[in-house]
Order: structure tokens, then C-alpha cells, then sequence
């Protein structure tokens, strides 16, 4: 188990906060396959955090920050989620997805279907709002559904502790990660965060 999807319950959740703490905890490889919008790449953002080298090319980096479907359109570019070659790395790689498990990665398939051809696990990122419990259990429905490995929650955020104990109950997904509200303009903070979770988080990643 050499390359994990990092896959949200939605947009906005801080999968890229997600990514970098766990790339860093676990001095893994990052890579994120499609990328809507050039201003500040995420990759660019992981590079002030991780060294360069474990930070790879995404496969297709489009000029409008939309839908990946929408933005491609827009730059007359077709994704092919077969055609997209995973990196090779010894290390752990991280796959950063787009949006939440079903935002359209092309015009004929989703997140998920980029994940299942691949043959990916899956660490879920979430957070707590109105709305998260129902949110975070679709998402983990739809994934055991589709026979996709879900290894474990990352709970990204304030934390809701009634919340919490709902979602992992109900689901039986243990959690991996409490990350607590984190900016990435602040390095300092993101590297003391990986470094207190990377012994909790190497029992399950050895």
C-alpha cells in the first residue's frame, strides 16, 4: 500500500492542509493529478513544506480555477483518468483528488471513478459544519459501495466531539488524524502538526 487517495466529503474541507501534514508526518511523496487554476498551485503550496523532489508533476494543470471537467473544456484539453500515469516513487505517495468523491474529474467520470480504476485506498478528510454528519456518511457509503478501501477518517477543523462520535460509530472508520484549525501561510504551525501526529500516525502507517 505504496500510493493512498486523499478524498474529501467536500470542497473546501482542507484536503491540502490534509495532505501536507500527512506528507510530512509520514515523510511521504505528494502528488495531485489534476490541478483547476495556475495562481497558486497546490503543489506549490506542499513545496514550502516538503523538498521538491517528493513533490510531482500533476498530470494536467488547467488555466480557470472551475470543475476540472469545466476548466478543461475551457483550455480544449480531454482527460482520459486511464490514460493518467501515477508517478513512481518508493516512498508512501499521497493523491490529492479535487472537490469532494463525485466533483467530475472529466466529462464522463468523477473522483471516484479516478480512484476505483486506479485501484486506490482512500484516507477520508472532513470537518465539522451543518450538514457534515449526512456529508461524511454518503461519501463513506458511496466508497464501500464502490469496493474502495477506506483506511481511515482525518477529522480536519474545530472539533464537534458529539459529531465525531456519530460519524465513527455509525460508520465503524477509525480516525487517523485530529488536525486542528491550521493556515497554509504558516509553516511553523503545519510542521509542529505533522510532528506531533507522525507517532500516532506511523502505527498505522509502519
Amino acid at each position: 500500500m505504496n500510493r493512498i487517495a486523499i478524498v474529501g466529503i467536500h470542497t473546501g474541507i482542507g484536503k491540502t492542509i490534509a495532505s501536507a501534514v500527512l506528507t510530512l508526518a509520514l515523510d511521504a511523496d505528494y502528488w495531485k493529478p489534476v490541478q483547476a487554476g495556475t495562481d497558486q498551485t497546490d503543489s506549490d503550496l506542499l513545496r514550502q513544506f516538503v523538498p521538491p523532489a517528493r513533490v510531482h508533476s500533476e498530470a494536467f494543470v488547467l488555466s480557470q480555477p472551475l470543475s476540472p471537467h469545466a476548466a478543461a473544456a475551457i483550455d480544449g484539453v480531454t482527460i482520459d483518468i486511464k490514460a493518467i500515469s501515477i508517478p513512481e516513487t518508493k516512498n508512501l505517495l499521497l493523491i490529492e483528488t479535487a472537490g469532494g468523491l463525485h466533483s467530475p474529474m472529466s466529462d464522463t467520470a468523477t473522483m471516484a471513478d479516478f480512484v476505483r480504476y486506479h485501484k486506490l485506498p482512500v484516507i477520508l478528510v472532513t470537518q465539522h459544519y451543518l450538514g457534515s454528519i449526512n456529508h461524511t456518511l454518503l461519501t463513506a457509503e458511496v466508497l464501500k459501495l464502490r469496493c474502495i478501501p477506506v483506511i481511515g477518517l482525518v477529522l480536519n477543523g474545530a472539533p464537534n466531539q458529539e459529531s465525531e462520535v456519530f460519524i465513527t460509530r455509525y460508520s465503524g472508520l477509525p480516525i487517523l488524524a485530529r488536525i486542528p484549525e491550521l493556515d497554509l501561510s504558516d509553516p511553523t504551525a503545519i510542521t509542529s502538526c505533522a510532528e506531533d501526529l507522525r507517532p500516532s500516525l506511523k502505527v498505522h502507517f509502519p
